[in-house]
């Protein structure tokens, strides 16, 4: 006899850390393989996709968002969810792997970086902080940082324009003067003009006008085919948050007319009760995260700003801890009717004596400002400050302006009024 078990969102207990963590930081497009490696060894377990499970009933109705550049219909769904283009973080997570990273230590290290890298392919992370949560030491995490280098896409894992160039250069073959003289003009980017009459400049510029930025270049490009893990959007002037259930895999266990009393097949089973409470906590853990964003964040779904927001404030509330929040939230996507987000995005620093400003809040206005500034007279770090003061009423150091500038991957103003010259 065939019984399917569908995973519910109550559970009745926690399943152990092996199956449960895995489940819960994979994002939903890698979910399936992350379960098919979970049953790998157990005969009486298959596991379906979301695709295989509408395409059999066909009166399943498929969630969809209004957001920009993303149609409703469900064929476009069904397209994107077919589509094999890996996104920028699916690309670094399989990269992970023997002789860059050799040991499970490494490994687990460089998942962390990744977990810190934006959307643009910048590293935004603080060293010290992985290196404590992983009880590691920071000049080890910060060497492993560095083999970014030579991973994919070019450049990611840098912690500025200056640095991701400086990776980008490695891929390509010159000659030792002109790759000297790439370096040299990479670390004086603002003061190019003064190496115009070395020998090697004009190879060195051709050289470094290939160099992408972001790094992610690529991958941005591509955002709008991100399936989302939450819908929060309005019915009938209600604002109703829903997991995007269409693509959630089907753990479907068959025993047939097998008899249950061997040790064995009892064993299976119960591995396979285990997985089918795993995955029903991976819905119930973001559900919960889902519901909590939109009740601190309400006022951005109603096309206000994102507020300050810890991830300590889910954790506290959820009773887990601070990382397994993190986990959670890791690598997965929000859609409502303003876009699709990274959920990490609505988890913001509080600023301002009075502490109601974000520093997401901060990092959308820099970047509207420079979207929007003269080509002729970019705005230098200092001005965009005075902006930001007064825009928010806050007195942030200039400082400060350059780190969100540079998180976003923006260049500095001498830097962009070069780069405007080769556009």
């Amino acid at each position: 006899m065939k019984m399917r078990q569908n995973a519910s969102i109550t559970t009745k207990q926690a399943p152990s850390i092996i199956s449960w963590l895995p489940i819960l930081q994979a994002d939903i497009e890698t979910l399936k393989e992350t379960l098919d490696n979970a049953v790998r060894e157990n005969p009486f377990v298959e596991i379906k996709s979301g695709s295989e499970i509408r395409q059999n009933n066909p009166k399943t109705k498929i969630e969809s968002t209004r957001n920009k550049g993303v149609s409703n219909s469900s064929s476009n769904e069904i397209e994107a969810l077919t589509l094999d283009e890996k996104s920028l973080y699916d690309t670094l997570n399989e990269q992970v792997i023997k002789p860059l990273f050799p040991t499970i230590n490494e490994q687990t290290i460089a998942f962390a970086i990744i977990d810190n890298i934006n959307a643009n392919g910048y590293f935004e992370g603080e060293i010290e902080k992985i290196a404590k949560t992983l009880n590691a030491d920071a000049s080890k995490v910060e060497k492993i940082r560095k083999r970014f280098e030579y991973l994919e896409p070019s450049g990611v894992g840098a912690v500025d324009l200056y640095e991701s160039f400086l990776f980008q250069l490695n891929n390509f073959e010159l000659k030792d003067d002109v790759a000297k003289c790439c370096i040299r003009m990479i670390k004086d980017f603002e003061n190019l003009e003064k190496y115009q009459k070395d020998e090697h400049f004009t190879a060195s510029l051709r050289v470094i006008k290939k160099f992408q930025n972001p790094p992610a270049l690529e991958y941005l490009k591509e955002q709008v085919q991100i399936i989302p893990d939450i819908f929060i959007h309005k019915i009938d002037d209600k604002i109703v948050v829903s997991l995007n259930r269409s693509y959630y895999p089907d753990i479907q266990l068959d025993i047939g007319g097998i008899d249950v009393k061997f040790d064995f097949i009892k064993t299976k089973i119960k591995e396979a009760n285990a997985l089918i409470d795993a995955l029903g906590l991976r819905k119930a853990t973001l559900a919960k995260i889902a519901n909590m964003i939109l009740e601190f964040q309400y006022d951005f779904f109603n096309g206000g700003a994102i507020k300050p927001m810890k991830l300590d404030d889910i954790a506290a509330e959820l009773g887990h801890h601070h990382s397994t929040i993190s986990r959670a939230v890791s690598n997965k996507f929000l859609s409502c009717e303003r876009g699709i987000f990274p959920i990490k995005d609505f988890f913001a620093v509080a600023l301002g004596d009075d502490k109601s400003t974000s520093n997401s809040e901060i990092k959308s206005y820099i970047e509207y400002l420079i979207k929007n500034e003269n080509h002729k007279k970019p705005l230098s770090d200092e001005k965009i400050k005075k902006e930001v003061d007064e825009k928010f009423s806050l007195k942030i150091g200039r400082r400060t302006v350059t780190k969100y500038r540079m998180q976003s991957g923006l260049s500095s103003s001498n830097e962009r009024k070069k780069l405007y010259a080769f556009i």
